[in-house]
């Protein structure tokens, strides 16, 4: 059996083209084109819109590429967050269950969630026990085990006064 050694310059040389195909995953390259993320109330190909009322309530522009705080990150008005903070309808919500949710990305506007409860896309309402508060949002369904967790949008989660650092339970009501 022979063995070969390699010399560390070359080790070093291998390393180093791995992290460049890697960093190019990982921060993609400026030059190229940025794909157009998916606007909160868009329908996708094979899913049904959102009524005008909710989109009209979940939807928002895109923030600024120079956006840096969350109030930047948060292209809600004022009208919006009052209409999705309204008090929940009496009648035809069901219950999805409960789950741990994080911030999504930040730079996808609106108000949504998604999750794995979720496997039709449409308009529904999330509660977070600790303050009592709600939001109108727009469910979209996240693959994985229904016991996974989701994601929340920024402007959600400010309605809701939950800690965007943290990880807060909260609750899916499907409309």
């Amino acid at each position: 059996m022979k063995h070969v050694v390699y010399p560390a310059a070359f080790c070093g040389l291998i390393a180093l083209t791995g992290c460049a195909q890697v960093s190019g995953v990982l921060r993609p390259d400026p030059a190229a084109p940025a794909a157009a993320a998916p606007i909160a109330g868009s329908a996708q190909p094979g899913e049904a819109p959102l009524p005008e009322a909710v989109r009209a309530v979940v939807s928002a522009p895109p923030p600024p590429s120079a956006a840096r705080t969350a109030e930047q990150f948060d292209t809600t008005t004022v009208e919006q967050r009052a209409a999705a903070g309204a008090a929940p309808s009496s009648g035809g919500e069901v219950r999805l269950g409960e789950t741990v949710a994080s911030l999504g990305d930040p730079t996808q506007p609106g108000f949504w969630i998604k999750s794995p409860l979720v496997k039709t896309a449409g308009p529904g309402r999330i509660e977070y026990p600790a303050t009592g508060k709600s939001a109108v949002v727009e469910l979209i369904p996240m693959g994985g085990p229904s016991s996974g967790g989701s994601q929340v949008s920024l402007a959600a989660l400010r309605l809701l006064e939950a800690p965007i650092t943290d990880l807060p339970m909260l609750i899916v009501y499907a409309n």
